[in-house]
């Protein structure tokens, strides 16, 4: 079994953000994350699930993703996702990483568990210090092109 924890920020929203992931199995122990100019909460939680399911690096593997975001888990979990894939996305937000996180969810039997956030959780604690932390090193910010791209009148 993998263990995968994540959390995303947004100073803003939009606004500078970052993810924070950790990843956890047997005998293994990896941090990631990275921070954008700009960018939505919603944007780096999912992100950080994506990034965290890139990461494994051999299909088919046992995965329990542990995330305080609630958009994440219940587009999942109640199966929305399936009916915005049949619809194309039409009017729903995030489109690219959606079809992103659907081509590494389905390489793996991947299951979630919600935690509350800012609640004293260690992992999901330590996730949002690099999150925070990842949104606020201009030195090192990524550009999430799409969002940008797509926001492009809002953000003027």
């Amino acid at each position: 079994m993998i263990e995968i924890y994540t959390d995303g920020a947004s100073s803003g929203n939009p606004g500078p953000g970052g993810y924070g992931v950790i990843l956890r199995s047997e005998g293994h122990y990896n941090e990631l994350s990275a921070g954008f100019r700009k960018t939505t909460n919603n944007r780096m939680e999912l992100l950080a699930t994506i990034t965290g399911l890139e990461a494994i690096k051999s299909i088919d593997q046992e995965v329990l993703i542990y995330s305080d975001s609630k958009y994440v888990i219940d587009t999942i979990e109640k199966r929305w996702i399936y009916g915005w894939m049949k619809k194309g996305f039409a009017g729903k937000k995030n489109k690219d990483l959606w079809i992103r996180f659907m081509s590494v969810y389905t390489k793996h039997k991947v299951k979630f568990k919600w935690v509350k956030g800012h609640n004293g959780h260690l992992e999901n604690e330590r996730c949002d210090e690099l999150a925070v932390q990842a949104s606020k090193d201009r030195t090192n910010f990524l550009i999430d092109s799409v969002f940008e791209q797509e926001n492009q009148k809002t953000l003027l």
